[in-house]
C-alpha cells in the first residue's frame, strides 16, 4: 500500500512537471531531460513511468480533455438563452485552454496523423455533442429572434475564434513583440470579446 503511494505520488510530480514543460517550450520544444529536472528525478525514472514524451503529453491531454468536455457539454445541453450560452461557451473555453494552451496544436497534430485513433480517443473522453445548441439556433432563426445563419457556421465561429490566437501564439509572439503575460491578458478580454462579436453578427 505504501508503495503504491509513493509511485502516485512520483506519477503526479511528472505530470506536473510536464504541465509546466509543455506550457513554456510546447511539444515539440520539450524534452524528456526538461522534464526530468523540473521534476527532479533522473531520466530514467522518468523512462520507467513513460516511454516517451508523446505518451506523456496524450496523457495530460487526455487530462485537459475530461476538464473541458464536460463543461462544454453542459453549456451545449443546458436551457439558457442562445446568447448567454454562447457568453459562457466562450468564458468556459478560453479558460480551460489558458491552463492547456498546448492542446489546440496537439489536436490538429493528431487529426493529421491519425484522425479516426484520435476521435475514438475523444469519443471516450465526452467529446461535445453540439446538437441541442445547433437545433436551439434554428429556433431562434425560426422565432424570428437572430438573423438568418447556418447553425453549423455558428459554432465554427465561435470555435475557431476561440482557438485562433493560441495556434498562432508565436507568430503574435514573434512579430508583435507580445509577451506570455500580455498574451494571457489578451485572452481573459477575448473571453467577452467573442461572445459580443459574434452575438453582435446574429442578432437583430
Amino acid at each position: 500500500m505504501v508503495k503504491a503511494k509513493k509511485d502516485e505520488s512520483a506519477e503526479e510530480k511528472i505530470l506536473a512537471a510536464a504541465r509546466k514543460v509543455f506550457i513554456s517550450k510546447g511539444l515539440a520544444g520539450a524534452r524528456m531531460q526538461d522534464i526530468a529536472d523540473e521534476a527532479g528525478i533522473n531520466k530514467a525514472l522518468l523512462h520507467y513511468y513513460f516511454r516517451n514524451k508523446e505518451k506523456l503529453f496524450e496523457v495530460i491531454f487526455l487530462e485537459s480533455a475530461q476538464k473541458l468536455f464536460p463543461k462544454i457539454n453542459f453549456i451545449f445541453d443546458s436551457d439558457l438563452p442562445l446568447f448567454e450560452k454562447i457568453e459562457t461557451f466562450t468564458a468556459e473555453y478560453i479558460s480551460i485552454i489558458l491552463e492547456s494552451p498546448y492542446v489546440p496544436l496537439f489536436v490538429v497534430n493528431e487529426i493529421n496523423r491519425d484522425p479516426d485513433m484520435f476521435f475514438d480517443k475523444m469519443v471516450k473522453s465526452g467529446f461535445p455533442k453540439p446538437h441541442k445548441l445547433l437545433a436551439q439556433v434554428e429556433e431562434e432563426i425560426k422565432k424570428g429572434n437572430i438573423k438568418r445563419i447556418h447553425p453549423l457556421h455558428l459554432l465554427m465561429n465561435m470555435i475557431s475564434m476561440c482557438i485562433f490566437p493560441f495556434m498562432a501564439k508565436p507568430m503574435l509572439s514573434k512579430r508583435l513583440h507580445i509577451n506570455d503575460s500580455q498574451f494571457r491578458q489578451l485572452m481573459e478580454e477575448r473571453k467577452k470579446e467573442v461572445a459580443r462579436f459574434v452575438i453582435d453578427a446574429i442578432k437583430k
